[in-house]
């Protein structure tokens, strides 16, 4: 399933890599991120030249999340199309039973197990030049309040701009 959803996003973003070129900033985006706990599909919408806001609906083994974030974004290093963003945010979601990696060691989970919490964000966007396509690298450091414990996701994210 992760396979051919990958090969579809792909040939969908070669077509419009060949097809389009775009300015510098964008209004929205949708693309694949890939995360330290989830992978997932990412939506992001800009508000304003510097505001925007980004859903991601999180895939991981035996469960879900959904995230929404606020991100104020800043040119970077005096570097076109490059964007520095941080924010904050919450998820909700859920996992199944078993082990899980997180920061600080291992916890296992006898039964499934709700997650709810708050998120901030902090990354890097690069628009490629002549081109709709970003990537984002990013930390998203998560308070479990379900849990509770404290988590640092990184995630990379690669999305198509219009």
């Amino acid at each position: 399933m992760k396979k051919t959803l990958l090969l579809l996003v792909s040939a969908f973003t070669l077509l419009f890599v060949a097809d389009s070129a775009k300015a510098q900033d964008y209004n929205t985006a949708v693309g694949l991120k890939f995360g330290g706990y989830e992978n997932g599909i990412s939506v992001k919408h800009f508000t304003n030249e510097s505001t925007a806001l980004e859903g991601v609906l999180g895939f991981r083994r035996g469960g879900l999340v959904i995230t929404g974030l606020y991100e104020i974004h800043q040119p970077a290093f005096n570097t076109q199309k490059l964007k520095f963003y941080y924010g904050f945010g919450a998820h909700a979601g859920s996992i199944g039973a078993g082990r899980y990696k997180k920061l600080g060691g291992d916890e296992v989970f006898e039964d499934s197990k709700i997650l709810i919490g708050a998120d901030g964000v902090l990354g890097l966007e690069y628009v490629l030049p002549n081109s709709p396509i970003a990537f984002s690298l990013d930390l998203n450091p998560r308070v479990e309040l379900a849990g509770p414990f404290f988590d640092l996701a990184p995630g990379l994210g690669v999305k198509y701009t219009f």
